[in-house]
């Protein structure tokens, strides 16, 4: 607790004052331009990954970068879906996963989650992506079947954003458009889903024309 303690004083002292400009508009609104959707693991920091400052994205974290499909029972996830397509109207939806993660080893292994009932339930929202990853890769390693559930759920997540009311309109009219990332914590890299390649590439080569600008 210390670390973190001293972490705010450092911000109110150096950090808050060489960006104060940028807070003080903040505090009138905010126009972000993508919804961030992560796992709530420790490592992932996706202003430190995208290069960001606050107020560029808003950020929805749980266990798996999960996105349940939208039902009429309110939950956070469909709440904050709604709030950033239908309210703030940002253009772009990011579903970022990321290698070594836990949720997912869980989703593989459910039956080691006897302690953990809600994590277990939870982790259902990942069924369909387990079963692909069964089905196709079943003489892999329980590493490299835990690296391709990782891509697998970005693709399941990415279809349940579509069966969400604001999500469907928008991305339908061109008013927004659906990413999928993975993020490998050790070296850095993050790979874009690219539809017509059906695979996972570099974020470089995915975005190059967009980079160039």
């Amino acid at each position: 607790m210390n670390k973190i303690a001293a972490g705010v004083v450092a911000f109110q002292n150096e950090t808050y004052p060489q960006k104060k400009k940028l807070f003080t508009e903040l505090a009138d609104g905010q126009s972000p331009e993508a919804l961030f959707i992560t796992c709530s693991d420790s490592r992932i920091d996706p202003n430190l990954i995208t290069h960001t400052d606050p107020g560029d994205l808003f950020i929805c974290r749980n266990a798996g970068n999960i996105v349940p499909p939208h039902t009429y029972h309110t939950g956070a996830m469909t709440a904050s879906i709604e709030y950033a397509v239908g309210a703030l109207k940002v253009p772009h939806i990011i579903v970022c996963g990321h290698t070594g993660c836990g949720a997912m080893t869980g989703a593989l292994n459910p039956e080691g989650l006897g302690e953990f009932p809600h994590v277990r339930e939870w982790l259902n929202y990942a069924r369909a992506a387990c079963l692909v990853v069964k089905e196709r890769h079943q003489h892999l390693s329980k590493e490299e079947q835990l690296n391709a559930l990782v891509r697998e759920n970005v693709i399941l997540q990415m279809q349940h954003l579509r069966t969400h009311p604001y999500v469907a309109a928008h991305v339908a009219t061109g008013k927004t458009e659906i990413h999928g990332w993975v993020y490998d914590i050790a070296t850095g890299e993050v790979l874009a889903y690219d539809e017509a390649a059906r695979d996972f590439i570099p974020v470089a080569e995915h975005y190059g024309e967009l980079i160039a600008d």
